[in-house]
């Protein structure tokens, strides 16, 4: 087993040095900058890159008719001419131009228009490809139960996890009258989270909950479910408070209001800093090798690098429990007369 370990770390060092040696050519003409890297890593993109291989993706733009192509038609300017205009891509964002020219204000932003943009980005194909991971695991549990009976290997594995949701999570904080209908919910919040975060510690594959606007729009799917299904005893609590004074009323009222707007913005964020602060380091540790230039820095970076890539499989089960229990206790509470 120790021998295993001592040939993993060498094969590692071995593409290390690789890497290093395939970039020396460009070291010595640019500057190697880890926060435009860093920031090209966890940000969208209108392209797939595994490995060597990039794969074009389809650019859909809705500017008084739809415009379709492939990203890899923008040219080495980033710029596409279609029907006299021209679509520019700066920043992963795609503007639009008479001229073929972006116009910045003072603080370096750009001043053109932009179109509607519907194109599949690698984060739009990533919730494709997990949608369709947790569809198939659904059913093909729900169609190998036989007399109560589990038959398939991995629903095995599954089935204690999903017995955990709803005993620890679903019944003490939404109760037993009420769970049944909110388990899909939390089952598919619990399991897209968890198989994003697992596939996003695999190189080439992008992590969408690094992406605060897929955590966002994951808290406000627990916000609609909130709203729609509060009660009068959930708005009695925020406006007619009992046993409270009418002066305190006043200054207590416009504060709850607020927390209702607040919780799934904390939701979102604590899942986005949690996943993104992993990769962030990650990718650090990695770049001190092109930063300095030696391969023996590979020696101390890489096994830390490992050390965390550890722990993120750590953080993939905890932020998946943490997110869905806090959704189900929010939803839980909109049941409870007093909270």
């Amino acid at each position: 087993m120790f021998l295993k370990k001592i040939k993993l770390f060498l094969i590692l060092i071995c593409l290390t040095h690789n890497i290093l040696t395939n970039k020396t050519d460009k070291f010595k003409k640019d500057k190697f900058d880890t926060s435009k890297e860093i920031v090209k890593h966890i940000s969208d993109s209108h392209e797939l890159h595994i490995c060597k291989l990039t794969i074009p993706l389809p650019i859909i733009l809705w500017d008084n008719g739809f415009k379709i192509f492939l990203s890899n038609k923008f040219d080495n300017k980033k710029l596409v001419n279609k029907s006299g205009i021209y679509y520019i891509l700066y920043n992963n964002k795609i503007y639009k131009s008479n001229n073929g020219l972006l116009y910045f204000d003072h603080y370096g932003n750009p001043k053109n228009k932009r179109p509607i943009d519907l194109s599949i980005t690698k984060n739009v194909i990533t919730i494709i490809i997990i949608s369709i991971i947790i569809l198939y695991i659904f059913f093909r549990m729900a169609n190998s139960y036989n007399n109560y009976i589990m038959y398939w290997t991995v629903g095995k594995y599954l089935e204690p996890i999903i017995i955990f949701i709803r005993n620890t999570i679903a019944i003490p904080n939404i109760g037993k009258k009420k769970y049944k209908d909110f388990m899909p919910f939390l089952l598919t919040l619990f399991f897209f989270i968890l198989i994003n975060n697992l596939m996003g510690i695999l190189p080439a594959i992008p992590n969408i909950t690094g992406n605060i606007s897929i955590t966002l729009g994951l808290s406000f799917f627990t916000f609609f479910i909130i709203m729609i299904n509060s009660n009068k005893y959930y708005w009695k609590n925020i406006f007619l408070m009992p046993n409270i004074p009418f002066l305190i009323k006043i200054i207590l009222i416009p504060i709850e209001l607020i927390e209702i707007f607040i919780r799934p913005l904390t939701l979102s964020i604590r899942l986005f800093a949690n996943i993104i602060a992993g990769h962030i380091l990650i990718f650090s540790l990695i770049s001190l090798i092109f930063i300095f230039k030696k391969i023996w820095i590979a020696i101390f970076s890489i096994p830390f690098a490992l050390f965390i890539s550890i722990l993120e499989v750590l953080v993939a089960f905890l932020q998946s429990f943490i997110f869905t229990n806090l959704s189900a206790l929010f939803i839980g509470m909109i049941f409870k007369k007093n909270h």
